[in-house]
This record gives structure tokens, sequence and C-alpha cells, in this order.
């Protein structure tokens, strides 16, 4: 027995030193040979990843991909359930592509519906409100269907969703269009058959700066207190004026401490971008390639 424990150790410890020699011939080999044999696009987006977790590359990444910075509130956080949420958000992403889009911008989802012809509806409308974060993060389009203004609030890692498509790109000055209740329905109908519309590439984003004139009241809402920027004719009483000067508010944009109860600081956004700016940018690079592909078209016999 130990002349047979002496043989496993040494073969063991030839093994482990051989493992380590292979090692670093491979670690000098693939140095060597790193510009020839690995692909181009793996070390850009590995690059890109680092330079991220640098902070030499702008963090526009919290604006094109809120969802994935998790609740502010510290009692609504766990960092292994986030990092689970955004390894299950990635992977929906990899089956369904969801476009960049804003509050203001015009969306099309195709989604599944049982009570539908083909079990298939699809939805058009302008998003007038996003919200939510990891995989309740979540999305409303508004449209206007037989005279009637109708609102599908859609959940954006659904799996009834098949496809979202974004038609018109662009912001509004509002971060909610919830005031197009009470608006002429002119300004929230949208043709189901619209055509998208290409922006040039590392384009900016527009901006939709259009003052949307508001019906009388009645309201839904007390739109004299929020403070509209896309709003026009919001016409009250004295007596409603008086009080919405009493609630307003103007010292809290000076606030800092509300502003940083409820965002995530950039030191944590940095390390959860590094995290997912890799995957992401592979999806991007993937769809871009299909983007541009040529489509073959069967030929169809003629005689």
């Amino acid at each position: 027995m130990p002349t047979i424990t002496k043989i496993l150790t040494y073969k063991t410890r030839l093994g482990l030193q051989i493992a380590r020699t292979l090692t670093k011939e491979a670690r000098r080999y693939s140095s060597t040979m790193s510009g020839q044999n690995l692909d181009k696009d793996k070390q850009n987006i590995t690059n890109l990843a680092s330079d991220l977790r640098d902070g030499s590359v702008p963090l526009d990444c919290r604006f094109i991909y809120p969802e994935f910075l998790p609740d502010p509130n510290p009692e609504h956080r766990n960092a292994l359930r986030e990092k689970l949420e955004r390894m299950d958000m990635i992977a929906r992403r990899s089956c369904v592509a969801i476009p960049e889009f804003y509050v203001g911008s015009i969306l099309a989802v195709t989604y599944s519906e049982s009570h539908a012809p083909g079990k298939i509806n699809r939805f058009v409308g302008i998003c007038i409100q996003r919200k939510g974060c990891g995989l309740r993060a979540s999305f409303i389009l508004r449209n206007v269907v037989d005279n009637q203004g109708v609102e599908v609030s859609f959940d954006m890692y659904d799996p009834t969703i098949q496809k979202i498509d974004c038609l018109r790109l662009e912001k509004r000055l509002d971060n909610e269009l919830f005031y197009l209740r009470d608006a002429p329905l002119q300004y929230s109908t949208f043709p189901f058959d619209m055509d998208a519309e290409v922006l040039p590439e590392n384009s900016a984003i527009p901006i939709n700066d259009i003052k949307v004139p508001l019906n009388p009241p009645p309201w839904l809402d007390r739109w004299e207190r929020k403070n509209l920027k896309g709003a026009t004719n919001i016409i009250v009483n004295e007596r409603r004026q008086k009080l919405a000067a009493e609630r307003a508010t103007p010292w809290e944009k000076y606030d800092l401490m509300k502003v940083y109860r409820e965002t995530i600081p950039e030191e944590e956004q940095k390390e959860i971008f590094a995290e997912i700016y890799s995957n992401l940018r592979e999806l991007e690079i993937v769809r871009h390639k299909q983007k541009h592909a040529r489509s073959f078209v069967r030929p169809k016999k003629t005689g």
C-alpha cells in the first residue's frame, strides 16, 4: 500500500506539472498569436467591456437599458436575485429582439392571443409610460380604435411577446404622456399599417417638442400641478391655481439627497453594465449582421 500511494502521488505530481507547463505554453502561444486567431468581434466586445469597467465609455446604457438597473430602494435589494434576473433578461433578449425606445416612441408589439384569428395579435401605439426594473419592467402603448382611446400594458419580458418593432424612434419633453387621455384623439391616432422610419446610423435620438393642447376640464388628473412641458391650454379657475401654487415644490430639483435616494450610484452602474455589456454587444452585432444580410428568395416555378 505505501508503494502504491507513492506511485500515485508521483503520477499526480507529474500530471500537475505537465498541466502547468501546458497552461504556460498555451498562454504564451495565445499571446503571440492573438492577432491572428482570435475573433475580432469578440475581442472588440471584451475591450468595450473593459473600457466600461474603467469608466472610459460613456454610460448611455442607463438610458437604453434602464430595466437592468435595480430598484434604488434598499428594502427591495437582493444581489443574488438581481444577478439571476439579469441572466434571465439576457437569455430572453437572445430569443426576442427588444429595440431601443423611449417615452414618445411608436412601437408595434406582436404577441400571442388565444382569442385572435391565427392566435396572434399586433398592436401599434405610442409609448406613454415605461417603468419597472428587472423582469418586472413594463410599458404602456396608446392608440385610437373606432374613435375610442385604447391602452395596452405589456410586460417587457413576457414570454407571450413574439416581436417588438420600433416604428418611430423619438423622445418627448415629459417622462410620462398620460395627459394624452385628456387631449384630442388626433394626437393619439396612429395607423396599424405604419411603416418603420429608419434613422441614419450613429445619429442622435430626435426629440419631438410638440405642444399638445388639452381639452377643457374636467380632466382625469390635476395637470396644473404636474409642471408639464409638452402640454398647453391648461386653464383652470383661480381656486385651482391657488391650490397648485400652494402645493408646488420647486426646491425638489435642488434636493441632492432625494436624487441620490431615487437613483443607483454611478459606481454600481458601471459594475452592472460591465457585467452584461459584452453579452448585449454580442446580440447587437449578430442582429446587425442578420439585418444587412441578403435574404434568399426561392424562385417559383412558372411552367
